[in-house]
């Protein structure tokens, strides 16, 4: 099993761990109700992706 030869410093270490960050997701709006959606994602609100019907809602009565 490998084993580090010398300790590594909290500097070195954290010079490295620096491209390691939480992105904002891109969002955008539905093209059939105008919700907010998550790109590459089926619309909550109405169920529609990319202009067609992708999930049908179910409804409660």
């Amino acid at each position: 099993m490998a084993h580090p030869k010398r300790k590594i410093s909290k500097t070195r270490r954290d010079k490295r761990r620096t491209h390691y960050k939480a992105t904002a997701p891109t969002i955008s709006t539905c093209q059939n109700c105008g919700a907010t959606v998550q790109y590459h994602r089926v619309c909550g609100e109405c169920g529609y992706y990319r202009g067609k019907l992708a999930i049908e809602k179910e409804v409660t009565s």
